[in-house]
């Protein structure tokens, strides 16, 4: 808001409309160069100010120019050099690392796992409310079954202490906490990974437990990469990123794929088909024909 301000010379908002938003948001992408995720925040941002702040619908913009997304290839690691990263975690952060790889979750999917969505019966987990707010099911690594089970233990045990010092209360999602005043406290509803520290609610005065902020897997992993001496830029997305490639190396249906990773189009699923052995790595470059 202050940039767009000043790039119309401290010129009052409430003066200003459509026209002028539209020249400022093309001379981001047109001079500024920035990316479109960064345009789109900005118009976000505008959108705010003149809906919720000055009470003025804006019309559709349509005279914008838009900053072009640009097409990346996803970073994707070998069997190997996940095997590194995973040899240098520890707990926690590994168990989670496990199921970004070994069921393709995204880093808040994993984060946001409940106890009631882990089927160990039928080696499954449910994904309630993912990009988009889609559930899904995909795998429970076979890999990863007698650790989780180890670790669900712990957090039983955690949470029937919460509930002996009168806490042991979680978020509800949507209106459930209004329905059923009791379930937060229930253990079908506990995080399953929950954070170290509880919390007190201002709205409601309940002593209650987050899930563990996803910054301390993505520390974990960073530090874990650094340590296995990795080149490649990876992070916990692309533990999901390998999972879909390595299922594809596999010999598994890209629609499969598509399932397991909760893509609403297939065409974004294929991405991973460009980044196979099979690709360029299966072709001889003329180069090496060439007599030494």
């Amino acid at each position: 808001m202050r940039r767009y301000i000043f790039f119309h010379g401290k010129q009052h908002p409430a003066e200003m409309g459509a026209p002028e938003i539209t020249r400022f948001l093309t001379s981001l992408a047109v001079d500024g160069k920035v990316a479109a995720s960064t345009q789109n925040q900005a118009l976000s941002a505008l959108l705010f100010l003149y809906r919720e702040v000055l009470g003025v619908d804006l019309p559709w913009l349509d005279d914008i120019v838009r900053a072009k997304r640009p097409q990346r290839l996803p970073v994707v690691l070998t069997r190997d050099e996940v095997r590194a990263i995973l040899r240098r975690l520890e707990g926690t952060p590994r168990l989670m690392a496990y199921l970004l790889y070994g069921a393709g979750l995204r880093l808040l999917e994993c984060c946001r796992l409940r106890v009631q969505n882990v089927d160990f019966r039928s080696n499954q987990i449910v994904v309630r409310g993912g990009k988009g707010d889609k559930d899904r099911v995909t795998m429970l690594p076979a890999a990863v079954k007698t650790d989780l089970a180890r670790h669900l233990e712990g957090v039983r045990e955690q949470h029937r202490s919460d509930l002996e010092c009168g806490a042991g209360w979680v978020e509800l999602p949507t209106a459930l906490g209004r329905k059923y005043p009791n379930a937060g406290r229930e253990w079908a509803w506990q995080w399953l990974f929950p954070a170290t520290r509880m919390y007190v609610d201002k709205l409601t005065g309940q002593r209650r437990r987050h899930h563990l902020h996803e910054s301390v897997l993505q520390r974990a992993v960073k530090h874990a990469v650094w340590r296995a001496g990795l080149s490649k830029r990876a992070g916990p997305h692309t533990l999901r990123h390998s999972f879909a490639t390595h299922l594809l190396e596999d010999g598994h249906d890209i629609r499969t794929v598509q399932e397991l990773l909760g893509h609403r189009d297939v065409t974004t699923t294929q991405i991973y088909t460009h980044v196979l052995n099979r690709g360029p790595a299966g072709v001889r470059s003329p180069a090496d024909r060439l007599d030494a």
